[in-house]
């Protein structure tokens, strides 16, 4: 979809590629095509490890710069994308043009609209469900940039999940978590650090790891959570490997992919705490009720209870993780 609009978009000469300097792809996600651009003078920057491993094997990652042109890949948050293209005006030469690609559902007429009134705003172009839009460098949007919010003591940024507060799923978690919960500890998809403070609390907590796969969540977290038992991963809470096989895993896994449910997420989660977990090790678990975890979690556990929830959630303790085949 993405890569319709970036190829309308150069084929109709509403954009011309620099003759020199990179080109900055901000928040692009796996699967995005960027073959219509010189892949030796593209440079992706994102905060999404997963995506940011995908295209590290592509095109270079975090080049420093200044940028000859940049494209922005609207994300969901308004403000997390307000700041994206407040970032791109900052880094990108004077002159140079700025893109603003999005999908209707999210938020892009939201998003050029807002530009509209500041900025000398191309006509955008619409193609498969989407539109793009330019500028060039050189306005001021600083006031636009990514500002920390206070919530109850914790420090969070736009566009992080849950940025207003703890979740639902989280509180009820944390709330179910034994007073004797005790040895080497991961929270998988960490996020700002609310369910690692909650596991903080309990003394026989030796170390906890906190992984997170958004670099902007581990930002905070490390902001939020101060005990030396902590450690920090910005790493795909799916494929990460722990020093030593843990006594416990505490988990609210994320369940979508943009803005579909994909419950294989949350099963990816699942099956990466059993490789985790030494043999007595134990998988504490929130998640909505409607999602289908239950093959999952009987594939990967011996033991599965259902130990806490309300209406809309279900808390899992899950005992026994079975070894995983070879």
């Amino acid at each position: 979809m993405r890569s319709a609009r970036l190829a309308l978009a150069l084929d109709t000469s509403a954009l011309t590629l620099p003759s020199e300097g990179m080109i900055a792809v901000y928040r692009p996600q796996m699967g995005d095509d960027l073959s219509v651009l010189p892949p030796d003078r593209v440079t992706v920057l994102t905060g999404f490890k997963p995506d940011h491993d995908h295209f590290a094997r592509l095109h270079s990652v975090q080049a420093a710069p200044s940028y000859a042109a940049a494209i922005v890949c609207l994300p969901r948050s308004r403000e997390a994308g307000r700041a994206l293209i407040a970032r791109a005006a900052s880094e990108v030469a004077p002159g140079g043009w700025i893109a603003v690609d999005g999908q209707k559902t999210d938020g892009i007429d939201t998003a050029l609209k807002d530009l509209r009134g500041r900025v000398d705003l191309s006509e955008s172009l619409s193609k498969a469900h989407g539109k793009l839009a330019s500028f060039a460098a050189g306005p001021d949007l600083s006031d636009w940039q990514a500002r920390t919010s206070d919530v109850g003591g914790f420090q969070t940024l736009p566009g992080v999940f849950s940025a207003d507060g703890p979740d639902r799923g989280s509180v009820l978690l944390a709330g179910a978590l034994p007073e004797k919960l005790s040895g080497k500890v991961a929270d998988l998809g960490a996020g700002w650090g609310y369910l690692a403070a909650e596991i903080l609390k309990h003394p026989g907590v030796k170390r906890l790891d906190l992984v997170e796969a958004e670099a902007d969540a581990l930002t905070a977290a490390r902001v939020n959570i101060t005990d030396p038992r902590a450690r920090f991963h910005w790493a795909d809470a799916t494929t990460f490997r722990p020093e030593t096989l843990l006594d416990a895993v505490v988990m609210n896994p994320p369940f979508h992919t943009g803005r579909a449910a994909d419950p294989a997420l949350g099963n990816a989660f699942i099956r990466a705490a059993r490789r985790m977990l030494a043999p007595n090790g134990s998988l504490w678990l929130v998640a909505n009720r409607h999602l289908p975890y239950d093959g999952a979690l009987a594939e990967s556990f011996l033991v599965v209870q259902e130990v806490a929830g309300d209406g809309g959630f279900r808390v899992i303790h899950a005992t026994k993780p079975k070894r995983a085949k070879t």
